[in-house]
């Protein structure tokens, strides 16, 4: 979709919205900040690993980056680079930010709420629920695949194939249900059960699934059982409305610029309801890392099925061939030598992720303003991140 351009030297070339080209000096980089840790922590640990991780922003594949690590093995909250390339003024730490598919983690959450309270099977054909909307060509399809990423179900077709397309259709908003018919009109990828595949389409469905047997909207239903209970003021879901609201941080991204230049394009302004319940929250690091700690001691999802999140499905990769990697909303990877589980999510000029091992020693929370959000690498200062966190795969 792109390709990773060294832009940032002693300068870096900015378009925003509606304005000009711009140069931000080499001396607006903003240096590493280690953040005072709230009251009710471990004190703060000094950690050159991680500091080192968040050097040197702004760079070529990130403008600012948020870090907060907890758990039993020490506590460090640090932010690098700047708010806005315009102003060079040093990133907000408590900045909001798109999270991207760490929205999967909340959907998947009240679907298991859900479960445990009996209005949802997890065994059940999702048709059965949604006879309305699922044809016939995917009546075995169960909510438990919807989950896991094993329900055979294509993407949908969405206007676009680069990023300059989806540029221009920035401000369209989608209708989940037309989503999903646009997906389910098409033949599946394979038998559900057989295969996995990770997109968003699965938790589209099952955000239709969430407000079927609520009778309430997806939104208020996570808001009611997340976001409320663990008092998380700082994240909430945008709608149709193409703004982060409070604070924030710019996030930019490598695209070809009106002049025929490639450089670096303020996205701040983007809507986001082409995720919906697969992708459109907005956080911040410390609601995040609140909600890690509380969904990893099973204080939101309890008892067996919370094991449906530490559960891998026995399949293989629909693209790659490996052992599937999704479980009902997180991933896991052996990082350091230790199963780290946790999901990744990416909105244009934002990258994010939660994450912990399953005893919920060593916590992991980051949002990187990233140039390449969507690139088919795992984006440089992010990977640094986590790799000191938890160590090499």
């Amino acid at each position: 979709m792109k390709t990773r351009t060294s832009l940032l030297t002693a300068a870096v070339l900015v378009v925003g919205i509606a304005a000009g080209p711009s140069v931000l000096p080499a001396a607006a980089s903003a240096p590493v900040t280690a953040s005072a840790p709230a009251a009710s922590t471990a004190a703060q640990s000094p950690n050159p690993a991680l500091e080192a991780a968040i050097a040197g922003l702004p760079s070529a594949d990130a403008t600012a980056a948020l870090v907060r690590v907890g758990g039993k093995k020490g506590v460090w909250h640090g932010s690098s680079g700047v708010h806005d390339l315009r102003t060079g003024r040093a990133a907000d730490p408590a900045a909001r930010f798109r999270a991207g598919s760490v929205t999967k983690v909340f959907t998947a959450a009240v679907a298991l709420q859900l479960a445990e309270e009996g209005r949802l099977d997890l065994d059940r054909s999702v048709r059965s629920y949604l006879p309305d909307l699922i044809p016939a060509s995917y009546q075995r399809v169960t909510v438990r695949q919807l989950l896991n990423h094993t329900h055979g179900i294509p993407a949908a077709d969405f206007p676009g194939t680069t990023v300059e397309e989806w540029y221009a259709n920035r401000f369209r908003v989608h209708d989940p249900r037309d989503v999903v018919r646009s997906a389910t009109s098409k033949d599946p990828e394979f038998a559900p059960g057989r295969r996995q595949h990770y997109h968003n389409i699965g938790y589209t469905v099952a955000g239709l699934l969430i407000e079927r047997v609520t009778h309430d909207s997806y939104e208020r239903q996570v808001a009611r059982r997340v976001l409320g209970p663990l008092g998380l003021r700082n994240t909430y879901f945008p709608g149709t409305n193409p703004r982060i609201t409070g604070p924030h941080n710019h996030g930019y991204q490598t695209m070809r610029l009106d002049d025929g230049t490639t450089g670096l394009r303020d996205v701040s302004v983007w809507g986001a309801t082409d995720g919906w319940a697969a992708g459109d929250i907005i956080s911040t690091t410390a609601d995040l890392e609140r909600f890690t700690d509380a969904l990893f001691r099973g204080r939101i999802v309890r008892g067996p099925l919370l094991e449906e999140m530490f559960t891998l499905p026995g399949v293989t990769d629909f693209k790659s061939g490996k052992p599937a990697a999704y479980s009902a909303g997180l991933s896991m990877k052996v990082l350091g030598g230790r199963e780290v589980w946790g999901k990744t999510g990416g909105r244009w000029g934002y990258n994010a992720a939660i994450a912990s091992t399953r005893d919920g020693s060593r916590t992991l929370v980051y949002s990187v303003n990233s140039t390449d959000a969507k690139g088919n690498d795992m984006n440089r200062t992010a990977e640094n991140i986590m790799v000191a966190a938890y160590g090499r795969p």
